[in-house]
């Protein structure tokens, strides 16, 4: 069976803009099974006109075609994503919880099976937008997974950690968060953060033999995938987005507090130890 278009989306400048800067274009290389392939250049940034394109394509599928599997891939081949874009995530009213983690949600209670075909580097949001899928195909000889905040100086939300200390252990959890590690292909499959390694023909592989096209069938399948997967569904929601700001707001407070505390404390010491010396 040659491989079907069934549709195009753009991905615009920005949400009230009417210019491309890139596409999620929608085939079908067999009956069941949908692949979207999004191109937005240079490195598939985590925009909103990006998360809803993705969101819209999601919604088109699910509405209007007979359920199956679901693949995501990069049209960029150096690329599967390299994350957010800070400026435009803290400049950007309503980012976090109407686009990213609607996006996170939407994959994490799909009612299709979801398989992120990793080509190429997947950083920071990148990477979590690959982990909110069921399952992870990586290229074995290009790229690396990496969640690289801790280089970057930029704390994790809920939202953004707790997906990976569901589906993985805590030995690679550590390596990924406390030292950046960059995962090879071969290192990314020994510590179980992708199901196999290859390209498109090892995913359709994958597909047939799990017959995953066929998971969708009896319509559980998105409400399995979010009690599997509760402590991350509490964060992802508008609410539980609006709940962890306050909490987080009280925490960098109290850690302020604590901070002036403590050198209120090491400048009273060492003027107690000049006493001593004199």
């Amino acid at each position: 069976m040659a491989t079907q278009l069934l549709f195009t989306l753009p991905i615009l400048v920005s949400p009230t803009s009417d210019k491309g800067s890139g596409t999620v274009v929608c085939t079908s290389p067999s009956s069941g099974v949908y692949v979207l392939t999004f191109t937005s250049p240079p490195d598939n940034r985590l925009l909103t006109p990006f998360c809803q394109s993705l969101l819209l394509a999601l919604d088109i599928l699910e509405f209007s075609y007979p359920h199956g599997v679901v693949i995501t891939t990069s049209g960029i081949q150096k690329f599967f994503s390299n994350g957010l874009d800070l400026e435009h995530a803290s400049s950007t009213k309503g980012f976090f919880p109407n686009s990213l983690f609607a996006l996170f949600k939407r994959l994490l209670t799909y009612p299709m099976p979801t398989i992120a075909l990793i080509n190429g580097h997947a950083f920071a949001g990148g990477f979590m937008l690959a982990m909110y899928h069921d399952y992870r195909v990586f290229n074995p000889s290009r790229g690396f997974l990496c969640l690289n905040e801790l280089d970057l100086g930029v704390p994790l939300q809920p939202a953004m950690s707790s997906v990976f200390r569901q589906k993985l252990t805590p030995q690679v959890y550590k390596l990924m968060v406390l030292e950046a590690k960059r995962f090879s292909g071969k290192e990314a499959l020994e510590g179980g953060i992708v199901d196999i390694l290859g390209g498109i023909e090892e995913c359709l592989t994958l597909v047939k033999e799990r017959k995953l096209n066929e998971k969708a069938k009896t319509g559980v399948y998105g409400a399995l995938k979010a009690e599997m997967f509760r402590e991350t569904m509490e964060y992802v929601t508008p609410e539980g987005y609006e709940r962890e700001e306050v909490r987080s707001k009280k925490a960098w407070e109290l850690d302020d507090q604590r901070r002036e505390e403590g050198r209120l404390r090491v400048v009273e010491w060492r003027r107690n130890a000049l006493k001593a010396k004199l």
